[in-house]
């Protein structure tokens, strides 16, 4: 049995298991997250938010994640054109103030969204973009290049033969 193939099955049921672990977003979660998502990018692009901290920092809104009865959302936010490694303390600091701001933004968007409840808002840095920007560089380097050549290689060479 090939090694490969192996680390395929188990990799497979790792991924099995986690999706058993982690529920999907309803359709209504995902509508409310999105409609959130841009009242709250729309409150921060027009500067509505008067907290010292978050004032002077372009944000965006990247996500909305809604609890299934729709009472709490974290919004993921990010600082436009930098990278939230390179700021680190300054960001926590952006974080902390949009918390202080969060009764207001929670009053904004009861007023623009129709919902029986105004969800209490948190926020969260979204290091997806970092994540992902990390990952590129590493499957950049040389020698993780040369060994995915060679795996890819490898399961052409080995591969199932096709039957006449």
């Amino acid at each position: 049995m090939r090694a490969g193939f192996v680390t395929r099955q188990v990799f497979g049921a790792l991924i099995q298991g986690m999706q058993c672990l982690m529920k999907t977003p309803s359709q209504r979660q995902l509508k409310v997250g999105e409609e959130l998502r841009h009242v709250l990018a729309w409150a921060l692009e027009r500067g509505e938010v008067r907290d010292p901290a978050v004032a002077g920092t372009p944000l965006t809104v990247t996500e909305v994640a809604v609890s299934p009865d729709l009472k709490n959302a974290t919004a993921y936010v990010v600082p436009l054109g930098v990278v939230i490694g390179e700021i680190g303390g300054d960001f926590k600091d952006i974080l902390v103030g949009l918390d202080r701001a969060a009764p207001f933004l929670r009053r904004y968007v009861a007023s623009r969204v129709r919902l029986r409840f105004a969800p209490k808002l948190s926020f969260a840095a979204d290091t997806a973009y970092d994540n992902s920007e990390h990952i590129e560089r590493l499957l950049r380097r040389p020698d993780v290049a040369r060994d995915l050549e060679e795996v890819i290689d490898g399961e052409h060479k080995t591969g199932p033969e096709k039957k006449n």
